[in-house]
């Protein structure tokens, strides 16, 4: 394929895949293709003319060979999610979309075991509530899982609200399916407890968001169901509080699930814009904590628990004021806000955000003193965070000044605000990308500021898999360091 003729080879990859695929696996109507084109946030926008969906692995393993016969890149998409335009595919139209959302089998599911095989379009949601049928559960979860899949979580190495008990999907995925740039199968779904065969292919496919292989299935562990649980609101003054109502809890139980922490503002903007919402709490908290303890036990009982710490900690001064979930309708609901805060924040106007981490020690000292930096540095913007306290994730966003013109926002002052952000993230001896990956938004920002021997070690390992760039080009890393995004 040559850069000037895009459809050309895209024409001949049909033709190619007309006498492996179905007709249903091969897409060319625009209007069916649309909705791919363009990224969760709105801010990226692509163009395809083929959008393949296979719904077997050997039908990924051909459409794999094909397109690397043809020199068409391809673009895996599972919910199309991404909150860095992960899974959007180029302007030029070269590539194709890789829809593995027809991959939707639940292989296997060992409730004894722990151990769950789901295809790469299974989506989040339903693999909750296979686990529940069997009275285990897959314990990650996040605003998206409705669309969100298994594919998508595996390459983006997602986090989510239970990462402070149970880590990331590097800790949650036992084993991964994968067709490689050849077209090679990697099967590393035995969930091997020991396994010294070199380096740990599953885990360099975990997080490489699609650029060295299409993950086609992965083994996940599973844990006990929840048999009780105690969701509680609090509202106290300052970050640093928070922490150490954090610290108490974690001294007090090893079953501290979530620990969510957000600034009146966010609470305020899912009021506003979210029907059927409403605070949790009388009167006004600059800062607000949503925690959650569960049991896994009949006679678990962490309400007890919670109401024991919480007690002593409005008795301290350390909280102002708190409430327990009454009831699971009143936990979803305090739930819900929770996970609505991004849609909220969007529909308040356009704003610069940040998925960045740092030390979990440094990040009540990091929300308050970066957003005042950056209100101090770009006048008439508003600056806060939210996000996942015990594990120092922080989601920072800076609001335009009213009046903004989005598209000069976004085009002109964007990446000023994001590369001040990212500065002070750095110099904190965090990482500008915590949980939803580098994509095409984050890639310029990583070749800056990313540490010399990380970034020569990603281009190598990137060389030796995809030398051709054909798997999600422009994402993650290139092998130009200056290559332009799309």
């Amino acid at each position: 394929m040559t850069a000037s003729d895009p459809r050309s080879a895209i024409s001949r990859l049909v033709t190619r895949l007309a006498d492996h695929l179905s007709p249903r696996a091969i897409v060319t109507d625009p209007d069916l293709i649309a909705p791919s084109l363009t990224d969760w946030r709105r801010r990226f926008h692509g163009a395809a003319t083929l959008l393949l969906a296979p719904a077997t692995v050997a039908e990924v393993q051909a459409i794999v060979h094909a397109a690397r016969a043809e020199g068409v890149p391809l673009v895996p998409q599972g919910g199309n999610s991404s909150m860095v335009g992960g899974a959007t595919p180029p302007a030029d139209g070269r590539a194709a979309i890789l829809s593995l959302r027809r991959l939707n089998r639940l292989r296997h599911l060992d409730a004894e075991g722990g151990l769950a095989i789901a295809e790469a379009g299974v989506i989040l949601s339903d693999l909750h509530d296979a686990a529940l049928g069997v009275r285990r559960r897959f314990p990650l979860s996040l605003g998206a899982k409705g669309v969100a899949t298994v594919g998508g979580l595996v390459s983006t190495n997602a986090g989510g609200t239970q990462v402070l008990r149970f880590g990331t999907m590097r800790a949650l995925v036992a084993g991964v399916e994968a067709v490689l740039p050849d077209g090679s199968l990697h099967d590393g779904l035995a969930a091997l407890k020991k396994d010294n065969r070199g380096y740990d292919l599953d885990q360099l496919l975990i997080g490489a968001e699609g650029t060295l292989g299409v993950v086609t299935a992965a083994t996940l562990r599973l844990v006990p169901a929840v048999a009780a649980r105690c969701v509680a609101w609090v509202g106290l003054a300052s970050p640093d509080a928070a922490m150490k109502l954090l610290r108490r809890f974690q001294h007090a139980t090893p079953a501290l699930e979530s620990f969510e922490l957000l600034p009146a503002e966010s609470l305020g903007a899912v009021l506003a814009h979210i029907p059927g919402t409403r605070a949790p709490l009388a009167g006004g908290h600059p800062w607000h904590v949503l925690l959650e303890v569960t049991g896994d036990t009949p006679d678990a009982d962490p309400a007890a628990l919670v109401e024991r710490v919480l007690a002593t900690a409005l008795e301290d001064g350390l909280a102002a004021d708190a409430t327990l979930a009454a009831s699971e309708a009143q936990a979803e609901a305090f739930w819900r806000i929770r996970d609505s805060i991004s849609d909220a924040e969007r529909a308040t106007g356009p704003a610069a955000q940040h998925d960045i981490s740092v030390p979990v020690a440094a990040m009540p000292r990091f929300m308050v003193e970066a957003a005042a930096a950056c209100d101090a540095r770009f006048p008439g913007t508003r600056a806060s965070g939210f996000g996942h306290l015990g594990d120092g994730n922080v989601h920072f966003h800076v609001r335009a000044a009213p009046g903004t013109d989005p598209a000069h926002w976004y085009a002109d002052q964007v990446p000023v605000v994001s590369a001040f952000v990212h500065d002070l993230v750095v110099a904190a001896g965090g990482s500008i990308s915590a949980e939803h990956g580098i994509g095409q938004m984050k890639r310029h920002e990583l070749e800056r500021l990313g540490p010399p021997a990380r970034l020569t070690a990603l281009r190598a390992i990137k060389r030796a898999f995809d030398p051709d760039q054909l798997f999600n080009p422009g994402k993650l890393v290139t092998l130009a360091p200056d290559a332009p995004t799309q």
